[in-house]
Formats: C-alpha cells, structure tokens, sequence
C-alpha cells in the first residue's frame, strides 16, 4: 500500500474517534415574515460578503418560511430579502465565526409600489461565482451563451481546455467526469463533444468546476468533475419560455427551443425541447515525416476541408409529487438524438527521401452519424422528522444508448493511376446502463453529519461493425476490419463521510470502496479479456480560519478513471485514406493521488497549490499504425507515470460600480513518463492559462460581457500543442416588462484559435493545423410566460452518473 493511502487512512482512524461528519463551515438559519406575523414563502433570500456587497449564496424561503445556508467560510456576513408585493429589506451585518447562528425573523413591509414592473428589478447574477469547493459558471443569464453550444461555453471556462479531439482538461489535466443534472455522460472525447455539441446552451442553467469533489461522488474523475445543470422552472402556476436564435460563421446555425411547467399544492410537471441545426466548417492540414533507422525516408502531405450539418433534438419531461410533509416522489424521462452528417474532401500526397512526388490521391469521405439516447430516473426523498435531522434518498436509474454510423471512404489515385476504390463501413452499437443508488445523512449534536450510501451499476455493450471493400464494382468483405464486439461491467460500492467544525477548524473524511468485474470479447477471433479489482478511496479535508481576513485549507484524496467504453472498442472509424481511429482492449484503469492547498484572502482572492501523481495516464496518441503502408492510427496508451504542479489565482476586482471584473490564472507543470513506439517519454513544460470576464452594467435594461483567454505553449505526453486564444463579446438587454430577453454576441473576434501542434516519436513526425468555425455572430430572443411567483426548485441526481460517461462508441 502507498505512503499516500497510509497516511489518508491513519487520518481517516484518527480523526474519526473524534469527528462525525458536517459540511464544512457553520450554518446561518432564519424565518421570513410579513408585518402580520405570517411566514412569507418562497421569499429569495441572498446572503452577502459585508466588505464588498457580493451575493455568496441564494435560497428561496421554504413554505414555513425558513430558510438556511451551510459551508459558509468566517467572515462578515449580512441577509438580504425580497418577494413580489414588499420592499426588500437587509439585515444589519454579523459575524459568521465557528458556531451556528439563528438571525431575528426578518419583516417584510408591503411595498407602496404598484405596478409588477417597479418590483421585479433584480440585478443579473454574475457569470462566474466561486464557493468553498468549486467555480459556478452562470450560463443563463451570460449574452455570450446565446447561439452556442454546451462544448463552446465550456471551452471558454475558467481552467478549461478542449483539444483537438474534444479531450475535455481541467487546469491543463485530462481525465474529466462530465455530469448532466446529476448523471454522467457515457463519453468522452469525440464522442462527448458530438453530444455537448447537440445540447444548446439555452438549455443549460449553470456549470459546476468542482477540482476535488468529496467521497460521496463516485471515484471517477482524477481531474475533476464538470457539472453541467439543466434549466427547471420555479415559478408558481403555469408558465414558461420560448426561445430562438441564429447565428452566422462560414455557414447557418440555428437554435430554438420551448419550456413548460405547472406548479400547484403539492404536483409538479414539467418539460422542455430544444431543436438545433448547425453547420460548421472544418480545416485540418497534416504534414508527416517517416523514419526508419533515424534516416529520413519520406513524406505526405494531406488537406481536409468540408462542412458538418449538426441536427439535434433534445428533450426532458418529469414529475415531481409531495407524497407528505416528510416524502417526496419524483420521475424523469430526458433524451437526445443527435445526427451528424459530414462531407469532408481529402487529398494526399506522398514523397520520397529527396522530395519527389510519390503518388497522389483525393478521398470522398461521407459520415453519417446517429446517436440517438434516452435516459429514465426514478427517485424518492424522505426526511424522518419535521427538522430534516435524518434524511434517505434514494434512486433507479435506466439508460439507452445507440451509435449508428455508415461511412463511404471513395478514393481516386492519380499517381499511380489505378482503379478507384470505396471503403464502405457500417456500425450499429448498443448500450445498457441499470444503476440504484440510496443515501443517508443524519445530523448529530455540535455540528456534526454522518453521511453514507451504496450503489450498484451494471452496463452491457454490443456493437457489429461491417466493411466493405469495393473495386471495379466487385465488392469484398474486409473479414480484418469486420467484428462484434461485447462488453459487460458491474461495479458496487459503498462509501461513508464523516465531519465536524471544532472551535474554528473544519474537518471532512470520507472513504469511499468500489468494487469492478468486467469482461469483453471480440466475437471473431474469440479474443477475450476479464479483470476484477477491489479498491479504497480516502479523501480528507480541513479548512483553518487564520483572521478575519485569511483562511487556509488542505484536501487529500485517490480517485480512478476507467477506460470510456469506446475506449475499449476496437473498431476503426475513418478519418481519411491512411488515418483511423480505433479503441484498444488492452488499457488498464489510472489511478490518482491529489493533494491541494487552498489560501483565502477577504473571502474572494484565492491561491491554491496542488500536485497529483498519476499511475498508468491514458492518453490520446496518433502514432504509426502497424500495418505500415505510411498509415497513421489515433488510439489510446496507458504510460508509466505522470506528475502535475499547479498554481491556481483567482482575483475579482470592482474598478467601478458598472464595471466588474473577473480573473484566474492556472500555471502549471506537467511531466509524463514512458514508452511507446519505441520512443522514451520523461519530459514536461511549463504552461499557463489564462482566462479574464468583464461585466458591464450600461443602464436601461443593457449589459455587456466581454472574455479573453489564451493557452501558452504546452507539452501533454507526446504532443507538443502550440499557443491559442479568443476574445468574445456579448450583449443583452431586457424588455416587454422583463418577460423579453434579447442577446447579442460576437465569438473568436479576430479568429486566434486554430490548433497548431507536432507529435513526435523516434520513427514519426506529424505537425498538423485544424481550424474550426468559431468566428461566430450571433442573435437570440427569448420569452417568457405565465405567473412570476418562484418557489424553490428541486433537483435530482441520478444514480447511473459514472457509467454514463464513459458509455459510446466512437464517432
């Protein structure tokens, strides 16, 4: 066992003979009334740093008028409230120290005002809001997220990067778990980024950057956790919104979409759609230079220009009832079906080792693409007395996953001439994921929590791929080419948090244990593979208040990223005449240790350290394929080993009342270690990031946002990835008596972010330039509809999370 694994779990029996688990932070707890003496529900209710004014966080009154915030670092604090028909009102300022704190009821006095438009005036939440564990990125009320999609929002995130085949990284560190409202998405690269792709981001409410999530989260994730949350209406009655936008680069892009919800007593239905067409143009020019004994023995050169129509239909419908005071029943049905279909003409040519031209050939390459998936969730609350001191939830997950792809690769040759030839391809694909999941939580006296669940998954793939090679109208099966392929996991586990605030230190282990059996098999060929694995989780966190103005805090934790199922997959997928894609059987699982330390000055400038071990990294590698011919295969390695230094700033600043502004910086150092291709890997480089918003409040229902990010030179593995980055600029403006929301945006202003980049091994050379259509203008309206009185949402997270993500095929 490890030094690192000792030392959480010595933590672990320490600290437990003394702590039981609570969210870090003392708790803040109040009622809302009239000037009757009634309670006021569904009343919003912000709390505020008392320096600077910011909204920390917001809750909406219960139907008793109560309300409550947890995780609140020390500090200086006020309360403000406000409801349609009173004046809002502020609390005068206290101090948040060590212990929990019940304020005085706050009185709301009726407003002398009557007309709905004079109450409703709210200032528009800022775009990136920071907590104690992760960065909230406010995606709705943001004009830059009109037109875009879920992929392009994120790509303009603090500390997010997206590469070349859509690798999600977080503080320049792959290895991603990505969740929808709860669930994990069954992908990741190409896959995932076809899918963000068909999810609009009008559909989204807000994104969760969370670097070191607790135990209660599955293992998955060395890098972090992107928590992507949906839009659920919270008004009262019968309402909704309607929205619709297009925008304009090389080509088209259009996106519309509806919501509705009823709210009454105790049901709750609710539903949205959106329909989005895009278009969008691709470059990728690849040079590539061939070794053999170190001797330079020729070239090629190729281009791919083409155009691809994103056609995606989204959906989401669910039900919540309030069975009692104490239960509640909810039910979700969501989907996505998203077809792709590409048209990208190539040509290649190749040379010999004084330059002379080879051959030369173009490729018709014809994609298209079906991903159609739906998801059903079926979940229980029960709190067991009327303060919510012990509280089960519990969840039924299903989800169906299908990938239908055809591909007709026609190539002509010039030199030499010869016959053409067609590659056909045909794959079908289909997954199951069943999961159930139950948690705990029990209050205990001083501030303290004990919190512990279980969860069982099971996930079974099958997926038939057939090719077909044609020439002179003679057709072929390509038995080399041609398989089934099946895979099936089961994983359970168990996991148990426990926390205590004593005096001014917070304290929060956890322990989490997962159990994986899985096996695969290609059918032809009866290659076949089965592991089983047993492993702990610790994770620690303590967080120390050192003055009014600085707190210190430190989280330890393991995690694991198991191969994606298309990452396992060994079919091929065509990118050109010598270039494929395929998944490789053989990966094993990485394994991660991080370690962060986290310095807080007045509450809102943030330094963070942190390092992570990484054993067995799986990277995306595009190296020579083994059947020679020149050809080139993108596939997946595990290496040895990787180590990773990162220095994290945040730092807001207020130059003027209508002016805001928000910064963060990721510097980082990050070294790989191993071999492949018979090339040796021990290097790194330091890289940095860096990523500024700024807000402006213009008056008359206009505001204005403007980003900037850049990515320095960086080395990850065996790719040597040049500088990029982007200005974006947004507008909005309210009207028709705030029902009305009309944005504009401008991205990639001076079209900086092509991907220019060389990967090198002992026998290969390839530098290659992709460029996209992110010079992007767009225009959007949205309405909205129906009563305005808000009640408190209520939000599920699923239970089939992990295996969401890492289920699909390739694309």
């Amino acid at each position: 066992m490890t030094f690192f694994l000792r030392a959480c779990l010595f933590t672990l029996l320490l600290v437990g003979q003394n702590f039981v688990y609570a969210k870090s932070g003392p708790i803040v707890s109040g009622i809302v009334r009239d000037a009757d003496g009634k309670t006021v529900e569904f009343a919003t209710v912000a709390i505020h740093r008392a320096v600077d004014s910011v909204v920390v966080k917001t809750e909406f009154s219960s139907e008793a008028g109560t309300f409550r915030f947890d995780q609140l670092p020390a500090g200086q604090y006020f309360v403000s409230a406000s409801q349609v028909g009173f004046d809002r009102v502020q609390t005068a300022p206290f101090l948040v120290a060590s212990a929990d704190q019940t304020l005085p009821a706050i009185l709301l006095k009726p407003s002398s005002k009557t007309q709905l438009k004079e109450l409703t005036v709210q200032a528009r939440k800022p775009l990136f809001e920071r907590e104690v564990d992760r960065i909230v990125v406010n995606v709705d009320g943001s004009p830059l997220s009109a037109g875009a999609t879920s992929l392009e929002v994120l790509s303009r995130s603090p500390g997010v990067t997206v590469d070349q085949n859509d690798n999600l990284a977080l503080r320049g560190k792959q290895g991603v778990l990505v969740l929808i409202d709860g669930k994990r998405v069954p992908m990741t690269g190409t896959e995932l980024g076809e899918m963000l792709r068909g999810l609009p981001a009008n559909s989204v409410d807000k994104i969760e950057l969370i670097t070191n999530p607790p135990a209660k989260y599955d293992a998955a994730g060395g890098a972090g956790i992107i928590s992507i949350k949906l839009k659920k209406d919270s008004r009262q009655g019968t309402n909704g919104s309607i929205t619709g936008s297009y925008g304009y680069g090389r080509y088209y892009k259009l996106t519309s979409g509806i919501s509705l919800n009823h709210r009454h007593k105790k049901l709750n239905i609710f539903g949205n759609y959106n329909y989005s067409d895009r278009n969008v143009f691709t470059q990728l020019t690849l040079h590539r230079n061939f070794y053999q004994n170190q001797q330079f023995i020729g070239s090629s050169d190729q281009d791919n220009v083409g155009k691809t129509n994103y056609i995606s239909n989204t959906y989401r419908a669910g039900i919540d009832y309030t069975l009692s005071k104490r239960t509640l029943l909810g039910a979700v049905v969501s989907g996505l079906a998203m077809n792709a279909e590409a048209r990208i003409p190539n040509v290649t040519q190749t040379f010999d080792e004084r330059g002379n031209l080879q051959s030369s050939y173009q490729s018709a390459n014809r994609r298209n693409l079906s991903m159609p998936n739906v998801a059903v969730n079926m979940n229980m609350k029960h709190s067991f007395d009327s303060t919510g001191s012990q509280e089960l939830t519990a969840d039924l997950d299903f989800a169906h996953y299908e990938t239908h792809r055809l591909q007709n690769l026609e190539t002509s040759f010039t030199l030499p001439v010869r016959p053409p030839t067609t590659l056909a391809g045909d794959l079908d694909g289909g997954l199951n994921i069943r999961s159930a999941k139950a948690d705990y939580t029990r209050k205990l006296p001083n501030q303290a929590k004990l919190e512990g669940g279980v969860k069982v998954s099971w996930v079974n793939s099958d997926n038939n791929v057939l090719f077909t090679n044609i020439t002179e109208g003679q057709s072929t099966v390509d038995t080399g080419k041609s398989n089934q392929f099946r895979y099936n996991e089961y994983i359970s586990a168990t996991y148990l948090n426990f926390s205590k605030t004593i005096q001014k230190t917070s304290v929060q282990i956890g322990l989490r244990s997962e159990q994986t059996i899985v096996s695969g098999v290609q059918v032809i060929g009866d290659n076949r593979f089965e592991r089983r694995y047993f492993q702990l989780f610790p994770s620690v966190f303590i967080k120390q208040p050192l003055s009014k103005l600085h707190d210190v805090s430190l989280s330890l934790s393991r995690r694991i990223d198991r191969p994606t199922y298309n990452q396992l997959n060994p079919f091929r997928a065509y990118i050109d005449a010598t270039t494929y894609f395929t998944g490789n059987p053989s990966l094993f699982p990485q394994t991660s240790y991080n370690v962060e330390l986290t310095h807080t000055f007045k509450q809102k400038f943030i330094t963070s350290f942190n390092y992570t071990r990484t054993n067995q990294p799986i990277i995306d590698v595009v190296q020579p394929a083994p059947e020679g011919n020149r050809q080139a295969v993108s596939t997946f390695q595990n290496l040895t080993r990787s180590d990773y230094y990162g220095l994290t700033l945040t730092i807001p600043a207020q130059p003027t009342k209508w002016w805001t502004l928000d910064n963060n910086v990721v510097a980082y150092y990050q070294k790989f270690v191993g071999e492949l291709a018979g090339t040796s890997l021990n290097n790194g480089l330091p890289a940095f990031t860096l990523n500024s918003t700024s807000t402006f409040t213009i008056g008359r229902g206009w505001t204005a946002d403007l980003t900037g990010n850049y990515q320095s030179r960086q080395l990850y593995g065996f790719l040597d990835i040049r500088p990029l980055g982007q200005l974006n600029i947004g507008l909005q403006k309210t009207m028709l008596n705030k029902k009305g929301t009309l944005k504009l945006n401008v991205t990639d202003v001076f079209y900086t972010s092509p991907l220019n980049a060389t990967s090198a091994y002992t026998n290969y050379v390839e530098r290659f330039y992709q460029r996209q259509d992110t010079r992007v203008a767009t225009v959007s309206f949205t309405y909205r509809f129906g009563n305005e009185v808000l009640s408190p949402s209520r939000r599920r997270s699923g239970g089939a999370e992990e295996e969401k993500r890492r289920a699909g095929s390739a694309s």
